[in-house]
């Protein structure tokens, strides 16, 4: 079957509005991505190819999940340097994750992975962050859920908790979206529990 996916940076409301927008097509077959590039390219749509599929289809939905803890930061009333940081870590998370299940470790470098989580976590529109930031701000999370809509982060935070525990790998950051979403853990206490985590190198 040649299936493609489509993934990046790219809110809908300004793609509409023909402002300039890269994502990136991902198939196994290299002919059915440049398909896609070929017909959906534009002036103002820049598609790049790929064949790392899992990576590029990881990508998409594990930014949701770090997208609602960036939500979190700012209903909290944290700074720039601790959503900083959690913008970083939640990539090594994305990543640590996507390399175990068979993707490329640089498609987390790419637009399907740092791209989309930069705008996913920082923008307006993103509904992710909107409703992690009610959550933080002290939304109970069924009232939240019901005045953003759709929340693809929700649900791909409790897939990718069930995976880090199939795999046996470290992703805290998800854990605490998880604790708090799914285990009733209040939300004021997530930072301090990532931060007091035992010290490693970075790498």
């Amino acid at each position: 079957v040649k299936v493609a996916v489509l993934s990046g940076p790219s809110h809908a409301e300004e793609v509409a509005r023909g402002e300039y927008t890269t994502v990136v097509a991902a198939a196994e077959s290299p002919v059915t991505a440049q398909i896609v590039q070929d017909i959906m390219s534009s002036d103002c749509l820049r598609i790049y190819t790929s064949e790392d599929l899992i990576g590029v289809e990881l990508g998409g939905a594990l930014k949701n999940i770090i997208a609602i803890a960036s939500g979190f930061c700012e209903g909290l009333g944290l700074g720039d340097n601790s959503r900083a940081a959690l913008i970083t870590r939640g990539l090594a998370e994305m990543s640590r994750l996507g390399v175990c299940m068979g993707a490329e470790e640089y498609t987390f470098s790419g637009l399907a992975g740092v791209g989309d989580l930069i705008v996913t976590c920082t923008s307006r529109h993103s509904r992710n962050h909107r409703f992690g930031k009610k959550v933080g701000e002290g939304m109970p999370i069924a009232e939240a859920l019901c005045e953003v809509g759709t929340v693809e982060g929700y649900y791909a935070t409790e897939m990718a908790y069930s995976l880090s525990k199939k795999y046996n790998i470290e992703m805290p950051i998800v854990e605490g979206c998880y604790a708090v979403l799914y285990g009733g853990k209040d939300v004021k206490e997530v930072p301090d529990d990532l931060m007091k985590r035992p010290m490693r190198s970075e790498h």
